[in-house]
């Protein structure tokens, strides 16, 4: 599967399963001399190749004839920032979603944050879609993590493969659903402890779930 193709059955995967609402999101994949991403206003149900645009780091088209997506500054920030960084994935995902909108991360309360890179999965401090300062405000809430959720936004995800980038949004949301249903219920989380975790990425470093 070429990398365009592979873009787009990632794009119809996500949208089918509610994450892109009214023709939100977008996703990328580092290519030569910069990053292939999905256009601006496009429903990804009948999105083509000819319809992805390539761009180099500065935001220059390198090939492709519609608008990129509104949000390519995010992506070319994570692709300057993160050189271990594949491809991203930006969702609208319902529960995860919700919460940013709350203006809140997740903790450590359940094992599979530590495929985030860490402890938590922060949210970002909040600024306007498409713009340099959303970037920035990104680039901070990932430092040392994979997955960022933005402030009354939706959720970041990286990988070193649009697979593993996929997979972490897809995680992402399912863990925020499973917070959200914990705090509405009026439970308290136990946290894992920094020991606890440890151990966690070293299993899975083991059999090589990391993303």
């Amino acid at each position: 599967m070429t990398q365009a193709a592979e873009l787009i059955a990632a794009a119809r995967l996500l949208d089918a399963m509610g994450f892109m609402p009214s023709k939100s999101g977008n996703l990328s994949i580092r290519v030569a001399g910069g990053f292939l991403i999905t256009p601006a206003g496009l429903p990804y149900a009948g999105i083509a190749e000819a319809d992805l645009v390539t761009l180099d780091t500065a935001g220059r088209v390198l090939a492709g004839h519609r608008p990129p997506s509104s949000e390519w500054r995010l992506h070319a920030a994570i692709y300057a920032a993160r050189p271990e960084a594949g491809a991203v994935v930006h969702t609208h995902s319902p529960m995860a979603t919700a919460l940013s909108c709350a203006r809140l991360g997740l903790p450590a309360f359940h094992y599979m944050i530590a495929l985030g890179g860490g402890a938590d999965i922060r949210c970002s401090t909040y600024a306007t879609f498409g713009t340099a300062a959303l970037a920035e405000a990104c680039l901070v809430a990932l430092a040392g993590r994979k997955a960022a959720l933005l402030a009354n936004h939706g959720v970041v995800a990286l990988g070193a493969s649009l697979a593993g980038a996929r997979t972490l949004a897809i995680e992402v949301e399912n863990l925020a659903r499973q917070y959200l249903a914990l705090r509405g219920a009026g439970l308290a989380p136990v946290l894992l402890t920094e020991a606890e975790l440890a151990e966690v990425q070293a299993q899975f470093g083991g059999y090589g779930r990391i993303l």
